[in-house]
Order: C-alpha cells, then sequence, then structure tokens
C-alpha cells in the first residue's frame, strides 16, 4: 500500500537508483503518473516531460476502452473485443482522430512553449501511477520506439501480473513495485488517490519546478 503518488514515486526512485541512466529521460502519463514520475525526476537527477496517451472508447459506451492511441497517431486495439461488438478499425476512425487533437490540446496546455524533448538514442523512463489493462500504456509505448528510444523502462508502483506479461515484450525493463494477483483498480492499493488538476501537472512542469 501507497500512502500516496510522491510515496510511490520515491519508492520507484530508490528502485531505479542502481540503474545507469546515461541521458535518460522521465515521462510521466498526466494527470497522476506525472506526480509519480516527477518524485522520479528529482530523486535520480533526470529531466521530467510527458506522454498522453488516450483511451478510445466504444462508440455506444465510452467508458469501455476499445483500444488506445497516442499522440504521434499509434493506435493499439483490442482485436477480440472489437470482434465481439462487431466493430473495425474503420469505425473508430473519427473518434481516434479526435482523441489525437485532444492529446495535442493537452500536451500544448501542460507543455506551454517549451519544445517537446528529443527521443532519439536516449533511454526513456515511462512512469505511470499504476497500471491496469496496460492500453494506454502500450500505446505510449509502442510510440517511444517509432520515436527512436535506444532503451526503454517502465515504472509503475503497482500492476497486475498479466498485464506486466504482456507489457514486457515492448520495453528492455520492468520496474514494477507490487504485482498482486487479487487486483481491481489502481485506487485499491493507495492511502489517498485524490484526483490531481491540470494545474498540478503544469506546476510540475515548470522550469525550476520543485517537485
Amino acid at each position: 500500500m501507497f500512502k500516496d503518488r510522491v510515496d510511490a514515486g520515491r519508492r520507484l526512485a530508490e528502485r531505479l537508483a542502481g540503474e545507469a541512466l546515461p541521458d535518460a529521460l522521465v515521462l510521466g502519463i498526466p494527470r497522476g503518473g506525472v506526480v509519480v514520475a516527477a518524485e522520479v525526476a528529482r530523486a535520480l537527477d533526470l529531466p521530467l516531460d510527458i506522454i498522453v496517451p488516450r483511451k478510445i472508447g466504444a462508440p455506444a459506451n465510452p467508458e469501455l476502452a476499445v483500444g488506445a492511441v497516442a499522440q504521434d497517431g499509434t493506435v493499439i486495439y483490442n482485436t477480440a473485443l472489437l470482434r465481439r461488438l462487431h466493430l473495425d478499425e474503420a469505425d473508430l476512425a473519427e473518434q481516434v482522430q479526435a482523441e489525437i487533437r485532444e492529446i495535442e490540446r493537452r500536451m500544448a496546455l501542460y507543455r506551454g512553449s517549451r519544445v517537446p524533448p528529443k527521443l532519439g538514442g536516449r533511454t526513456v523512463i515511462l512512469v505511470d501511477d499504476g497500471v491496469a489493462t496496460g492500453y494506454t500504456v502500450l500505446a505510449a509505448l509502442r510510440s517511444l520506439r517509432r520515436a527512436g528510444a535506444k532503451k526503454i523502462i517502465l515504472a509503475v508502483p503497482v500492476a497486475p501480473p498479466e498485464t506486466l506479461a504482456r507489457l514486457k515484450p515492448e520495453v528492455d525493463h520492468i520496474v514494477c513495485l507490487a504485482s498482486p494477483h487479487d487486483f481491481w483498480a489502481v485506487g485499491q492499493f493507495y492511502q489517498d488517490f485524490r484526483q490531481n488538476s491540470n494545474q498540478d501537472v503544469i506546476a510540475l512542469l515548470r522550469p525550476g519546478a520543485d517537485a
């Protein structure tokens, strides 16, 4: 059990401290993942930035995720679920484009005028506050590969074993502090899992911010 996201980030940083991290960059997934990532970046004296994958909801039920998309257009689909819902990728094309526009809006909101970091040839530590199904994280990971990241480390406080097994081939290394079989939601493993605001993310990304 983690006290809050700051506690989770500090504990992740302790586990990452022995890694060789030349020219590394920490990327947090907003909003809660950025709080965790900020602690990792602060403790390891590494730069912090963001990546903003978005889930793709079913047309008739937006809360039901049938896939995810990253800012570069990398799309992941739950093909088994699409078949059950009698959907194909063409049915979701308009929604995918809408989510990409939302990603661009959020990245501009969070970064302001800051130029996105170059990922080619770098070690990237992707951080979230936890992983459930893993679709948004998977979209982010594949977009990092497409961007030319040399080494990708996924660092999360908690995730179910089956999700970690699915993500393992996508990364060079996974650091996960807890992987319980009795997993219902990420929030069950935090004493304080209050929602973070856009302003929280903006403040953490501000140059010179002290996480």
